[in-house]
């Protein structure tokens, strides 16, 4: 049987941060969009806290252990067009990212990663 390479898929440390974040602040969602700095970068939102709509797209609904409802990540139409051919892997980096994404203060940053899907 054919099995579907995932658009988006976590690091095992992108795992374990989604953990933590999850038991604070509740069911989680991500956004990526296409915007410049931080906006770049995927950020984690409380579920329902930013407003997807018309202008994005559900790539997943990440399932990580431990986490009882699955993490939904959505993409910015405009963005997704220029990605469209890549699986997204999100990490976790040192570094402070955007005040707005939950793990600020935790002082490291999720990061995109990419990879030409069937590379």
């Amino acid at each position: 049987m054919y099995e579907e390479t995932p658009r988006v898929e976590l690091t095992p440390a992108a795992a374990e941060l989604l953990r933590r974040l999850r038991a604070t602040h509740g069911p989680l969602m991500f956004h990526q969009s296409g915007g410049c700095c931080d906006g770049s970068a995927p950020m984690c939102y409380p579920e329902g806290e930013f407003r997807t709509g018309d202008s994005d797209i559900l790539l997943a609904e990440l399932h990580v252990e431990g986490v009882v409802e699955p993490v939904m990540f959505w993409m910015s139409r405009s963005q997704y067009e220029v990605w469209s051919h890549t699986r997204l892997i999100v990490d976790v980096v040192e570094g402070r990212g955007s005040g707005f994404s939950l793990e600020a203060p935790e002082g490291v940053r999720f990061l995109t990663r990419s990879r030409v899907v069937g590379a």
